[in-house]
């Protein structure tokens, strides 16, 4: 999944329509392969994230669920988090391919 596109599910304060819109932005972008299409192509890219940003916020609507709302500002710090290991890992795996490519 794009990393981009975060869970909106059980949140407090709940989803907004412009977060639906954003994560099916990303999607689109996603599955178009470019974040700016053609302008022949600007009509259909802007119906298919319309069209997956209502289905996002009918599913945000209908879905059930019996756990307590997720914090909002605790789920950014572990996302935060995460991604901060992500790229300390990168890192560290780039700087010891640099290191073995001067080693004689």
């Amino acid at each position: 999944m794009c990393r981009n596109i975060v869970p909106l599910n059980n949140l407090e304060p709940a989803a907004t329509d412009e977060e639906c819109h954003e994560a099916a932005l990303q999607f689109v972008r996603k599955i178009a392969g470019t974040t700016t299409p053609s302008k022949v192509n600007q009509p259909v890219f802007d119906q298919a994230v319309a069209e997956i940003a209502q289905a996002a916020r009918r599913l945000l609507d209908d879905l059930v669920t019996s756990a307590p709302p997720k914090n909002r500002a605790e789920q950014a710090a572990k996302r935060q988090a995460r991604s901060a290991e992500r790229y300390e890992a990168i890192r560290v795996y780039q700087q010891e391919k640099r290191a073995a490519r001067a080693a004689p």
